[in-house]
This record gives C-alpha cells, structure tokens and sequence, in this order.
C-alpha cells in the first residue's frame, strides 16, 4: 500500500476532525470516566486491530488513551489508517 501524500492526508483527516497529525502518525487522545473504561475501550481498538492486521501505538494514562496510527511498511499514512481511525470513532 501506498502512502498518502500531505494533501491526501489533509483532505482525509476532514472526515475525522477529533485526529490530527503529529510527526507523521494520526494521534487522537480518548478520555474515559475511569481506567476500567479505558481498558475496556483498549480492548476493543485491540480487536479491530487484529481484524484489519495494522496495530496502533496506544499508550494508557490512567483515564486517558493515545491512539498513534501510522503505516510502516508504507513509511506514512495509509487509508488503512484513516479506517482504523473512523473504527476507533465509532466505538465512542
């Protein structure tokens, strides 16, 4: 798969207007009640994750989750990102 270019990016990144792009990646933070809804939130990214085969960067802070999305064998941005992105969404 090929990487989007900047203008590609840029245009997707419209349809999901909680992300942005930080040095490359497509980074939203979630915020939850608590740390169990956190995980539980983690664990169904984990899922959708395993089902489309591209795996995030997530990092846990107690209530809060840091999604990074960024396909690496494309060195960028893929639609396989902005997907995943929109999927992440929906779970909210």
């Amino acid at each position: 798969m090929q990487a989007l270019t900047a203008e590609e990016a840029a245009q997707r990144l419209k349809s999901i207007p909680a992300w942005q792009i930080e040095q490359g990646a497509l980074v939203r933070v979630f915020a939850f009640a608590d740390f169990r809804a956190a995980l539980a939130f983690v664990n169904q990214v984990g899922a959708l994750a395993e089902d489309a085969g591209h795996h995030p960067d997530i990092d846990i802070r107690y209530n809060r989750v840091r999604l990074a999305l960024v396909t690496h064998d494309a060195n960028g941005l893929t639609a396989k990102d902005f997907h995943l992105a929109s999927a992440a969404d929906a779970l909210v």
